[in-house]
């Protein structure tokens, strides 16, 4: 069963985060969708408060079925047989194989140049965090290691993305041959992902099961394409892009035709 509630905040991360806590539910277990945007107003006056819908599905009460007491179980005829008991044959064991990807931190011009740009960059967010450089082809992959690494991850990784996107143009800047950098910090991409992959199967079974489209919440390019590519191949759904950036969001559609 489908049910909705409205929610009012300062903003609209208020109202969301009030209608979260109300329902007691995560965000991925709810359809938002944004009935009025909060305005501040001059000192106070004429603001107006955001308005969130909040839509989630509430489970059908089952119906009450009187139990009914089951059947003593017949006690099992058992059989004796004797076994002969076989010495068992001596195995040779064999040394297990591993086979551990051996990832090599690379030290070329470039990789100094993202040292370089990101140590001045967190000494100036006073962030004290190191650069370790890796390169597979054309990417070079930085992993950030320190102690506060949520200061550099940011909400949703926004200031990931920031950080990601500001070293690949410093290190590209005046070079013929581009580079592509990819930046991350305690395996949050990875994770990201995955949330991200199971929103789009939880979202996709209730646009099959309500028959109705279902808008996400907007999402940067990289992410609307982890819900595209996770859905591509699932019967009934089909997945498209609405809006401008940086609320640009997916809609996942239904669509019977599609098997």
């Amino acid at each position: 069963m489908l049910k909705f509630i409205e929610v009012t905040g300062k903003n609209e991360d208020e109202a969301i985060a009030k209608g979260l806590a109300q329902l007691g539910l995560d965000r991925d277990d709810v359809s938002l969708e944004i009935l009025e945007r909060g305005k501040t107003g001059f000192l106070g006056i004429g603001s107006v408060p955001a308005k969130v819908k909040l839509t989630y599905e509430a489970p059908d009460e089952a119906p009450v079925v009187e139990e009914q007491p089951a059947p003593a179980p017949a006690a099992p005829v058992v059989e004796e047989k004797v076994v002969p008991v076989v010495a068992p044959q001596p195995v040779e064991e064999q040394p297990a194989q591993t086979s551990t990807p051996v990832v090599e931190v690379v030290d070329d011009e470039v990789a100094q140049g993202i040292i370089r740009f990101q140590s001045g960059l967190f000494a100036q967010m006073g962030v004290e965090a190191t650069s370790r450089v890796t390169r597979d082809g054309d990417t070079y992959q930085v992993v950030l290691e320190g102690d506060n690494m949520g200061a550099l991850i940011g909400h949703r990784g926004e200031t990931l993305d920031a950080i990601q996107q500001l070293t690949g143009y410093v290190v590209n800047r005046g070079r013929s041959h581009r580079v592509r950098i990819h930046v991350d910090a305690e395996g949050y991409r990875a994770r990201r992902e995955e949330a991200l992959q199971r929103l789009a199967h939880k979202t996709a079974a209730k646009v099959v099961k309500y028959r109705r489209n279902i808008t996400l919440e907007a999402m940067n390019a990289y992410e609307r394409h982890v819900i595209h590519a996770a859905l591509q191949d699932v019967a009934g759904v089909s997945t498209y892009s609405t809006g401008t950036e940086p609320n640009r969001r997916t809609v996942v559609a239904y669509t019977p035709q599609k098997h």
